[in-house]
């Protein structure tokens, strides 16, 4: 699945982009959330995903790359997210708010930074609906994928087959039509481009392209 991302949007025209998605045949909406203080970079809350939200059917997929999640879930969660995911780093007890998210009737997830190991998730893996591997270094967008990153993936496949488990695999970070086919050969299920998609003169052609239907 193809999740664009608004963080790269035109903000003076976001319904545009929502339009945009739409017509591509992207498949979900990724909305990041930066605080300034997890990572250095500001963007939106809750209202914005809150006025967005009558005008898109599809999966809003929000990623809170925000200090203390556990203290604003309940804002996103009222503003329209489908899927809720915040980062095991900012999170003492993580458990807790996978559960506490899963209450209120909405899709779980949890977000590692290149620097954190999948080891140290492990034992979340059976509480969650989707785990979003960055694969660069949060905070802003334009960046490269690191290669490294793409063994996360490759670990989680085998956990998620060893366990049981039914997460998807997300990918977010440097996600092109020219790094989307090793992302999916690792075993990710979900690819967030943000900048790649926002500036591509044939954003279905793009999406089609991330799909490994065509190339562009």
């Amino acid at each position: 699945m193809i999740a664009p991302s608004i963080l790269s949007a035109d903000f003076s025209n976001l319904k545009q982009a929502l339009n945009d998605i739409h017509a591509s045949g992207a498949d979900w909406v990724h909305l990041d959330v930066m605080d300034g203080h997890f990572v250095p970079n500001l963007t939106f809350g809750p209202k914005m995903i809150h006025d967005l939200r009558p005008h898109s059917g599809k999966t809003f997929d929000v990623h809170l790359m925000v200090d203390n999640p556990g203290e604003l879930a309940d804002e996103y969660i009222k503003a329209g997210a489908d899927y809720l995911v915040f980062h095991s780093e900012a999170e003492i007890h993580s458990h807790r708010l996978l559960q506490y998210i899963h209450s209120r009737n909405i899709k779980a997830g949890i977000s590692i930074v290149p620097s954190t190991s999948v080891a140290s998730v492990k034992e979340l893996l059976p509480f969650i609906d989707q785990i979003l591997v960055m694969s660069v270094n949060p905070g802003f967008g334009g960046q490269s994928l690191i290669p490294q990153c793409l063994d996360k993936i490759r670990q989680l496949v085998e956990l998620r087959k060893t366990g049981g488990y039914d997460y998807l695999i997300s990918v977010d970070g440097g996600i092109n039509s020219r790094t989307a086919a090793d992302a999916v050969a690792a075993g990710a299920d979900v690819l967030v481009s943000g900048s790649a998609f926002f500036t591509s003169q044939d954003k279905a052609g793009f999406v089609s392209s991330l799909k490994g239907e065509k190339r562009v």
